[in-house]
């Protein structure tokens, strides 16, 4: 007896992960009206998130290089910091939107 109540409880938690599941797809169906301008403003920000630190980067080892200046330059170390730093975020920032779907 114990054996079939953990079957029908197994099937009822399966069954209702199924109709969360169908329930999101519908929402997201029907609150979907992405045209082709939401696509390019997304694919503007993700580029925008990549792109300011990298900027702010180069703009702080310039600076940097007329202040103190290094045997190594400070705008390409600056430089490739932006751009990790960029990335990082825009992977979050991804990652983020994909789970609130």
């Amino acid at each position: 007896m114990a054996k079939h109540d953990e079957d029908k409880k197994d099937v009822d938690e399966t069954a209702s992960a199924i109709a969360r599941q169908a329930e999101r797809r519908l929402r997201a169906k029907r609150g979907r009206r992405e045209s082709v301008w939401f696509g390019l403003g997304m694919f503007g920000l993700i580029g925008w998130a990549v792109a300011v630190p990298t900027l702010i980067g180069i703009a702080l080892g310039l600076w940097l290089d007329r202040v103190a200046p290094q045997t190594f330059s400070w705008t390409l170390a600056l430089l490739l910091a932006g751009v990790v730093l960029g990335a990082i975020n825009a992977w979050n920032w991804v990652e983020r939107e994909r789970h609130r779907d």
